[in-house]
């Protein structure tokens, strides 16, 4: 059977097709278009008219098939009116609208978000809510654009500082103490589930009719679905612009000692909990890239290999986290850290790629500590699992073999729950079978 993964990231969006029988799974890119964030007035904002075109063109290519999933990036969410319309261009998280927020507001014990200032439940503390009668989560928006239907979906709303960990529900109780409306957040539908069909003149628009099925609309969510593990003793890290470092359990962790790690608990597909970590990921990477003129990568990654340098930068650290001049900000972290500055572009791109691997680390372990669950080999999936060094270095640095591949886990991840919905797959050691019948992975042995 055939379906159709929407795999929305924060530098770009793809339209995959995949290919699901009982032997395995065959999955092509049909459509792939850029993420360009525009600038208005100061503020920052996501161009989903641009990104919703995008989806439009690649179902037209993709398609007829069984169905759509959509899955995104988390947090970030648009705003209805009463009459279904979108209140302005939803606000990109890199925004600075939140940077001055210091204090949760959210009670770790109920929601057990890792803090950061950009979460939705912060966001809303900056935005304004007259006339607003819907939020949609990204993923979300996109669906109702498609169908008609307003929905959300566990994995996504448990980015938003507004959802119950525990009991897997929307937080009403929290939405009342901050003076939000519980009626502007729709019903929770599980991976799985059906939206509903294509509206008609999408339908006519791409060419076929089909359904929307609700998957892991959180594309981490979807990435761990395709973990080629075959034990749950593994961590993984979905690596891109952002790299979410954690392991999968059956429970949340609400402890204080959790809190003070700044570790996160959110849903996963089938009851499970994404136990991770946020690192800043590749995102410090791009941006040097760009300040340098888009030069080509791999030459930059060979001669990384063969340079020297011992500066580490903290990837978290806050200054790193806008858009701009990175080259310019490491110089300045480094200054305020006593370090040399790196001196070339191959030690700039050595000490990135380092650091990431030493924050790697320290998620990975604080993870075992803090969940008790064993970790015997390290998952890295995503588009970092192209990089060779990058997966070497984080191999040394956690002293675990680290299986990198496959690149476009959350597109897998997303078809294979639609596939399942079909009939087609059965549970997550299942999926994951399926998955290493054609993954195609490298493994790094720590040296």
């Amino acid at each position: 059977m055939r379906f159709i993964a929407v795999d929305l990231g924060a530098s770009s969006g793809r339209v995959m097709r995949a290919e699901v029988s009982a032997g395995g799974i065959e999955l092509a890119e049909v459509h792939r278009f850029p993420n360009r964030p525009v600038r208005v007035a100061g503020t920052l904002h996501w161009d989903v008219l641009a990104l919703y075109q995008g989806v439009l063109d690649g179902l037209r290519g993709a398609g007829p098939a069984e169905s759509v999933g959509i899955d995104s990036w988390g947090v970030d969410y648009g705003l209805l009116d009463g009459a279904g319309r979108l209140i302005g261009n939803p606000v990109h998280y890199r925004d600075g609208r939140t940077a001055d927020i210091t204090g949760r507001v959210d009670p770790y014990e109920v929601t057990g978000l890792q803090f950061l200032p950009f979460n939705t439940v912060n966001q809303l503390l900056r935005e304004r809510l007259d006339g607003a009668g819907t939020l949609l989560m990204i993923p979300d928006l996109f669906g109702y654009w498609l169908t008609g239907q307003r929905a959300a979906e566990p994995t996504n709303a448990s980015t938003t500082g507004l959802f119950d960990a525990t009991r897997r529900e929307w937080a009403g109780g929290l939405m009342e103490r901050l003076g939000l409306d519980a009626r502007m957040f729709p019903a929770l539908l599980e991976p799985g589930a059906e939206i509903g069909s294509l509206r008609a003149d999408v339908a006519e628009e791409v060419g076929y009719r089909t359904t929307l099925t609700a998957v892991g609309s959180h594309d981490t969510a979807s990435a761990v679905v395709a973990v080629p593990a075959a034990t749950r003793d593994f961590a993984y890290i979905s690596c891109g612009t952002w790299s979410l470092v954690g392991v999968e359990l059956d429970a949340p962790v609400l402890t204080e000692d959790s809190r003070l790690a700044n570790f996160t608990n959110e849903a996963g597909v089938d009851g499970t909990v994404r136990y991770l970590r946020n690192v800043m990921g590749l995102w410090i990477l791009q941006e040097c890239l760009r300040a340098w003129g888009d030069p080509d990568l791999e030459p930059l990654l060979e001669a990384a290999e063969h340079a020297t340098t011992e500066t580490v930068i903290d990837p978290d650290d806050p200054s790193f986290l806008p858009p701009g001049d990175m080259p310019a900000r490491i110089s300045a972290y480094c200054a305020r850290t006593g370090q040399q500055a790196p001196e070339s572009v191959p030690q700039a791109v050595r000490c990135i790629l380092r650091s990431l691997a030493l924050a790697y680390q320290r998620a990975v372990a604080d993870a075992v500590r803090l969940s008790g669950r064993k970790v015997e080999v390290v998952h890295l999936v995503g588009g970092g699992s192209r990089n060779a060094l990058l997966c070497r270095l984080t191999a040394e640095a956690t002293g675990l073999p680290v299986v990198a591949g496959p690149v476009e886990a959350a597109a897998l991840g997303n078809a294979l729950v639609q596939a399942r919905a079909r009939g087609l797959v059965g549970d997550l050691p299942q999926m994951r079978e399926l998955v290493r019948r054609g993954a195609g992975v490298r493994i790094w042995e720590p040296r």
